[in-house]
């Protein structure tokens, strides 16, 4: 399998390329250069912040934290299922579980993991509600990561500086108690988040959070395994990226369901943004920006000569 292939299986597509380099986004971190590069001649990819590189299993075995190959080779396969995995030999490899060792879930709590989150523009109450907070050791070293939940028991994990999943990879699915008419569908709980602090922000009395259901993909390649509990809403409404992947995932929906059910493309109310997180991170720099302008303004008024009263 090509590296850009399974790069794009991932939702990620290149920012530019130079030759027979393809440059990205690093799937291991939010960034906003791209430093992650793919030589598409040799098949291999490296990371310059991370100082590392290699072959498609070992990228696979940094987004699941795993030396096992049999299990590596399982999950890219489940998220390219069109493309045939490389033939590869499991002579002198390891077969060890995902190293997710010593793993703890817990309540969300780490103040630099809610600083994390408040600096993207995500309020912290509503993370706690939704997400948890996953503990564990890695190659000797003791980490902690936010931890969102799907339907298979795996997790979703981000910090600061990597982005992965604790195995089994699926989706979100998110069902009020009474049934409803209406599913709000996500790429990636950043963006499930942002919704929810929007929502909280333009309604802050009364949000009305249970007024549909929600569904959050973890990823634009498990769009098939979404697409049957769609199948019982008469209203889809989809946030995905601004991006070719984003707009093959909604056209994946609507060749499903176009005839029969009322799908929206919600992207255009963050038309300009990449995704919705980073629509709410412009609209949070713009209100600091206006408040700073009063302040200035105000400031400016004090300081002018009032003159004197007879």
């Amino acid at each position: 399998m090509r590296l850009e292939e399974y790069l794009h299986s991932l939702g990620y597509n290149p920012v530019k390329r130079q030759g027979i380099n393809l440059w990205y986004k690093s799937p291991f971190r939010e960034e906003t250069e791209a430093s992650f590069k793919v030589n598409t001649e040799r098949n291999q990819w490296y990371d310059f912040a991370l100082g590392k590189g290699g072959n498609i299993i070992a990228l696979a075995s940094h987004l699941y934290a795993t030396d096992s190959v049999p299990y590596l080779l399982k999950r890219i396969e489940e998220q390219a299922p069109h493309v045939r995995p490389v033939s590869f030999s499991f002579r002198k490899q390891s077969f060890t579980e995902p190293s997710f060792q010593q793993l703890e879930i817990v309540p969300l709590s780490s103040p630099a993991l809610l600083a994390y989150l408040q600096e993207r523009g995500i309020n912290p109450v509503l993370a706690k509600r939704e997400c948890r907070e996953a503990r564990f050791t890695h190659n000797g070293k003791r980490y902690f990561a936010i931890a969102f939940p799907n339907i298979s028991g795996g997790y979703e994990i981000r910090n600061r500086y990597f982005k992965g999943c604790i195995a089994p990879k699926d989706i979100t699915h998110i069902r009020q108690q009474e049934s409803k008419d209406a599913c709000f569908v996500f790429e990636g709980f950043m963006d499930y988040l942002s919704f929810l602090t929007l929502r909280l922000e333009s309604c802050p009395q009364c949000p009305d959070f249970d007024r549909q259901d929600y569904m959050v993909l973890n990823s634009v390649a498990n769009v098939s395994k979404a697409l049957y509990p769609l199948g019982s809403y008469e209203r889809i409404h989809c946030f995905f990226d601004n991006d070719r992947a984003g707009m093959e995932t909604l056209q994946r929906i609507r060749k499903e369901y176009d005839s029969t059910r009322h799908i929206r493309d919600a992207s255009q109310i963050y038309c300009g943004c990449k995704d919705l997180n980073e629509y709410l991170q412009k609209r949070m720099a713009d209100g600091k920006e206006q408040i700073q302008s009063v302040r200035k303004r105000n400031d400016a008024l004090s300081k002018k000569p009032k003159g004197f009263r007879l």
